[in-house]
């Protein structure tokens, strides 16, 4: 897998532009310096939790609390910026430009939310983890597709169910804001693979909506589980809140 590298962020002129109809391929740029304030706020926030308790039996130990909440969905942004860092290298031959255009996008936010939750965390971040993509081919345009959906749609999910795990009244109201921010991202993510896959009919099924026109929740426990196959280091997520 080749390296990956820092997207450039762009905080020029950010405010006055927020009122400009926005350019898909200029999103990232305002992503990105979003990203950048919100750090601020919560690196000071995170250097007053607990630090990360030792890993057990040689595990890496998302540790409890807000802290623990924040290093979950961080091993799930470094999941996915693996993923698609893997796709923009190995799979030009089997995507059409288009397509080629909107996994770069979503390489880019995925970085982007990886390196945030990286930088606020501080000393209390977890290292970075091992992938396993051994079961995907990424030379055949399927097999690509539908791991991006599997991952996207495990996102959504899995930003849904942490939102309630948060405990700090006061922190974790801003934790609980950047996490709504990037679940609506990873929502649009989910929604163009899977436009891509079914041709723009956009039939998302009960099991992903229900009567009610909620999206579905998971916890932890289960996207983790679903998440474990592509993962070779091994979590312990024992001290999240439930």
């Amino acid at each position: 897998m080749s390296k990956n590298t820092n997207p450039q962020q762009n905080e020029g002129g950010l405010l006055k532009s927020l009122g400009n109809p926005m350019q898909r391929r200029t999103f990232f740029r305002y992503a990105g310096a979003t990203a950048a304030a919100t750090t601020l706020l919560l690196t000071t926030s995170c250097e007053n939790e607990d630090d990360i308790t030792p890993p057990m039996d040689g595990a890496v130990d998302l540790g409890s609390g807000d802290v623990g909440i924040l290093n979950y969905a961080y091993a799930l942004e470094q999941l996915e910026a693996a993923f698609y860092t893997a796709v923009v290298a190995e799979s030009a031959s089997v995507l059409s430009s288009d397509e080629m255009m909107v996994m770069q996008d979503l390489k880019a936010h995925e970085i982007a939310h990886r390196e945030l939750f990286k930088t606020a965390l501080g000393q209390n971040a977890i290292p970075a983890l091992e992938v396993d993509f051994s079961t995907i081919n990424f030379k055949d345009k399927n097999s690509v597709l539908q791991t991006a959906k599997t991952f996207e749609d495990l996102g959504v999910a899995a930003y849904n169910g942490a939102g309630k795990l948060l405990t700090d009244t006061g922190a974790g109201l801003d934790y609980l804001l950047l996490a709504g921010k990037i679940v609506s991202v990873e929502a649009r993510h989910a929604a163009a693979i899977h436009d891509m896959i079914s041709n723009n009919s956009r039939a998302y099924g009960e099991v992903l909506i229900d009567a009610n026109g909620l999206d579905r929740a998971m916890s932890p426990t289960e996207v983790l589980g679903a998440a474990s196959a592509f993962i070779k280091t091994e979590i312990d997520f024992s001290n999240l809140p439930q």
